[in-house]
């Protein structure tokens, strides 16, 4: 046995005093510490793999939709990634385009819901946008004026206003206003004439057609 001179057997007897009076509660704050680390990391893990396995069900619906699968085939691998992982940015890029696959195969009513989907469920902006232009063109094609226009008077980001004015005017010259179309062409292309865009210059042959039939 190791003898210890009196100065040092004073301090281990406090140390041992002291592990006795915290020794308890320094166990539980540093047992806490690693579980959360570990939790932590846990959390990241999961992440990860969630977004993995997002990214592929994403790839599987491209892979459907690049060779021309049905509508029930795409709306299936939709199925599996708006319900297993809504939250993840891959969910609403997918619906946008199976909305458009849906379109494009005559299942107007599918291509609505899916577009429907994405504006309840993201949070990004500019992807509400983009839904809203796509879905407001179905109700226009629809003869649905109203609910096209309605969309379209939402609130949107600046650099998307060329497009929802173009988009007003192209309802109002079916809606038989051309007056409204008008000053709703002019809009859009005061604003892509600011951008430089070339896109001015098939809004400026709208705007003329206008005015000549009014």
């Amino acid at each position: 046995m190791v003898a210890y001179n009196p100065e040092e057997q004073e301090k281990i007897e406090g140390l041992k005093a002291w592990w006795s009076a915290h020794g308890s509660s320094i166990i539980i704050i540093l047992s806490t510490m690693i579980a959360v680390m570990a939790g932590m990391q846990a959390w990241k893990y999961y992440h990860k793999q969630q977004a993995q396995q997002a990214a592929d069900l994403f790839a599987v619906l491209q892979q459907q939709i690049d060779k021309g699968g049905s509508s029930e085939k795409i709306n299936d691998a939709l199925h599996l990634l708006t319900t297993g992982f809504p939250e993840s940015g891959y969910a609403s890029r997918a619906a946008l385009m199976a909305a458009q696959a849906n379109k494009n195969l005559g299942n107007i009513p599918e291509a609505k819901a899916k577009l429907q989907w994405v504006l309840d469920h993201t949070n990004e902006s500019e992807i509400k946008d983009i839904t809203r232009l796509r879905l407001a063109g179905i109700l226009l094609d629809e003869k649905k004026f109203d609910e096209a226009l309605k969309l379209l008077d939402a609130q949107h980001n600046e650099s998307f206003s060329g497009l929802y004015a173009d988009l007003k005017g192209d309802i109002f010259v079916a809606a038989g206003k051309p007056s409204e179309a008008s000053a709703a062409y002019q809009k859009a292309y005061d604003r892509f004439s600011m951008s430089k865009s070339n896109y001015a210059n098939l809004v400026q042959m709208k705007l003329d057609a206008v005015k000549v039939s009014k």
